[in-house]
C-alpha cells in the first residue's frame, strides 16, 4: 500500500500546537477553557523562508529603537465607518465594534491610538467639524474605512487623505483607493480593499500583509480585526512585540528538529491520525485558530503529543517565548450571598451543580471562534484526594473532519492565587504546557449562571490569550431579569455581549463524565439537589 507524501514540516509546526483554550491570537486573541489554544502561527510560507512581513518590513532605525528602550512616538489611526452600517458580529452596528477595538488596542500598546468616527462628519455644514477632521488625518499612520458607501463622504475622504500612508477599506465603495507603505493598490474587483489586488505593484512582503490581513478579516471577529491593524502598524509603522513570535526560523528549527526529535517525527509520519493532522494543518492558513484546533482535535493521538512535546515543550524548536497578558485586568467578586468570598467559597462556587448534577455547569457562549464552534461543553471542577488539590476537566464534543462524533477531556490542576476568586491553573494539552490566570467575575446567588474570565500563556508555543466563558447547570442563557447583570460582568472583562459564540448544547448524549473515586465537592456553599434535579 502506498503511503502518503508526508508533509513538509518547517511549514506547519508554527500552526501546530494547540492547548484547549488558545485564543485567536490572544494577545488578549481566545482562547478556549477547555478550549484549543491556537497559537497565532507565521504566515503561509515557504518551507525555510521567513516571512518578511516580519522580518524586515520595519526599518533598521525603528528596530534600533526599540532596542534602547526609547521612547516610540503614538501611532495614530483614523476610521471612519458608514453612518447606520451593521456588522456580522451578531448584527453590532460597525461604530460599536470599530470603538471597542480601538480600546482593546490599548490592551497591547497604550501608544496605540485609534480615533473612530461616522461618515455623516464628512457630509456635514459644519465647517469647524470638518476643519477637526482634516487636522486628524493628517496627523493619521492609517486610515481605515468600514462600509462606506455614500458618494459624498467618498469624495470627502478622496480628497482629504491623499497624504496618508496606509489606507485600507472594507465593505466600502470601490472608488476608494487603497495603500500600504505608500504604494496604492490597484484595479478593483470588489469592493472589499483586500480583493483589489489585481495589477498591485507592490513588495512579496506587502502581498504578504494582504494575504494575512485579507484572510483575517473575513474571519468577523474582534480578535481577528485587531490582528489586521496589528499586522500592518508591524510592517509599515513600527514593531509589535506580541507579532514577535510569528517570525520563522527556518534552519535552526528544522536542525533543532532533525538533531532532539527523529524518531517522534518518524512515528508521527508512520502514524495515519498524526500524519493527517500534520498534513490537515497545512491546508489551513496558519493564523486560522478554527482550522488548525479542527484538525488537532479530529486527529489526536498519542504520537502527536509525542511529537508536539520534543518539539515544543522540551527542545523549543522554535525559539518561542510567550507571558501571560496583564490586561484587562478583571477583578474578581467579592461577596457571594451576601457573605465576603474566601477561597473555599471561590472553589465551591467552580464546582458548582457538581452532586446535584454528573458536572459542574454547561458553557452557554465564550469568546472564542475556535473553541466554540464544538457542541456540547461540560465543566468538572472537584476537590481532589491529595490535601489542598482542586482539578478542572472540560468534556467537550467534536464533529471531526471525516464527520465523526468523538468526545475530548483535558485535565487542569488548579491553585489558589492570592486574591479570593483567582485561582491559577496548568495543564499539558496535546503535548504544550499551558498556564492560565482564571478570575471568577460573578455567580448569580442560586447558581443559575457564571462568568469566568481566564489570560493565559503557552510558553513553548508562543502563544498569549484572553477570554471568558458564560455558564450555566443546563446551557441555556440566564433570563431576562439577569441581563443587566451579565452586561456589567462583562463590561469588567472588557467584554461586549456581541463578541459572544453561542455553544450548541442541543443534542448532548451520553458525555463523558464522572470524577475519581474519592474526590469531594462542596466545603462551605450549600447546593440544593432539588433546584436543578429536572436539568
Amino acid at each position: 500500500m502506498a503511503i502518503e507524501a508526508p508533509p513538509r514540516l518547517p511549514k506547519l509546526i508554527p500552526a501546530f500546537p494547540q492547548t484547549h483554550r488558545f485564543t485567536a491570537f490572544r494577545t488578549g486573541l481566545p482562547p478556549f477553557h477547555h478550549r484549543p489554544r491556537s497559537p497565532v502561527p507565521p504566515l503561509r510560507r515557504t518551507a525555510l523562508r521567513a516571512p518578511t512581513i516580519f522580518r524586515s518590513a520595519v526599518s533598521e532605525a525603528k528596530e534600533s529603537a526599540v532596542t534602547e528602550g526609547l521612547p516610540e512616538p503614538p501611532v495614530r489611526i483614523v476610521a471612519f465607518v458608514g453612518e447606520g452600517s451593521v456588522s456580522p458580529l451578531n448584527l453590532a452596528p460597525w461604530q460599536e465594534v470599530m470603538l471597542h477595538t480601538a480600546k482593546r488596542l490599548k490592551w497591547v500598546d497604550e501608544g496605540f491610538e485609534m480615533l473612530v468616527f461616522t461618515d455623516s462628519v464628512c457630509q456635514s455644514d459644519d465647517d469647524n467639524a470638518k476643519t477637526s477632521m482634516r487636522r486628524e488625518l493628517s496627523r493619521a499612520d492609517i486610515l481605515v474605512n468600514v462600509a462606506v458607501t455614500n458618494e459624498e463622504s467618498v469624495m470627502w475622504i478622496e480628497g482629504n487623505s491623499k497624504s496618508i500612508q496606509n489606507i485600507i477599506c472594507f465593505e466600502s465603495s470601490h472608488k476608494l483607493e487603497n495603500k500600504l507603505g505608500g504604494s496604492y493598490v490597484g484595479i478593483e474587483r470588489k469592493v472589499n480593499f483586500f480583493d483589489k489586488i489585481v495589477g498591485f505593484s507592490g513588495s512579496n512582503e506587502s502581498m504578504e500583509v494582504v494575504q494575512t490581513v485579507s484572510e483575517a478579516w473575513d474571519r468577523h471577529n474582534s480578535d481577528d480585526i485587531r490582528f489586521c491593524l496589528l499586522v500592518i502598524i508591524n510592517a509599515y509603522i513600527r514593531p509589535v512585540p506580541i507579532l514577535k513570535n510569528l517570525r520563522s526560523k527556518g534552519l535552526s528549527t528544522l536542525n533543532c528538529m532533525v538533531k532532539n526529535c527523529g524518531p517522534q517525527i518518524i512515528n508521527c509520519l508512520l502514524d495515519p491520525n498524526c500524519r493527517k493532522a500534520l498534513q490537515c494543518l497545512n491546508q489551513c492558513s496558519p493564523v486560522d485558530q478554527v482550522c488548525n484546533y479542527r484538525c488537532i482535535a479530529s486527529y489526536e493521538s498519542p504520537h502527536l503529543e509525542a511529537f508536539s512535546l520534543c518539539v515544543l515543550q522540551k527542545n523549543n524548536c522554535l525559539e518561542l517565548d510567550a507571558k501571560i497578558p496583564e490586561k484587562p485586568y478583571v477583578p474578581p467578586m467579592v461577596k457571594f450571598q451576601g457573605k465576603d468570598l474566601c477561597h473555599e467559597a471561590a472553589e465551591d462556587l467552580f464546582i458548582g451543580c457538581l452532586g446535584s448534577l454528573n458536572w459542574s455547569w454547561c458553557v452557554v457562549a465564550g469568546q472564542n471562534p475556535a473553541y466554540d464552534q464544538f457542541p456540547c461543553q461540560y465543566q468538572l471542577f472537584y476537590r481532589g484526594k491529595a490535601k489542598g488539590s482542586f482539578w478542572y476537566e472540560p468534556v467537550f464534543q467534536v464533529k471531526t473532519l471525516e464527520g465523526k462524533m468523538v468526545w475530548r477531556r483535558r485535565k487542569y490542576r488548579v491553585k489558589r492565587a492570592k486574591i479570593p476568586g483567582t485561582f491559577s491553573f496548568s495543564v499539558l494539552d496535546n503535548g504544550v504546557v499551558s498556564n492560565e490566570f482564571w478570575t471568577i467575575v460573578d455567580v448569580s446567588d442560586d447558581l443559575s449562571w457564571g462568568l469566568f474570565h481566564y489570560s493565559g500563556a503557552a510558553r513553548a508555543a508562543g502563544q498569549s490569550y484572553t477570554g471568558a466563558v458564560l455558564v450555566s447547570p443546563d446551557g441555556a442563557y440566564p433570563n431576562d431579569m439577569e441581563r443587566r447583570r451579565l452586561v456589567l460582568a462583562l463590561e469588567k472583562c472588557g467584554i461586549k455581549d456581541w463578541e459572544l459564540y453561542t455553544v450548541d448544547n442541543c443534542s448532548c448524549v451520553d458525555p463523558p463524565l464522572g470524577i475519581p473515586e474519592g474526590a469531594s465537592l462542596h466545603s462551605v456553599i450549600k447546593v440544593k439537589d432539588e433546584k436543578w434535579a429536572s436539568v
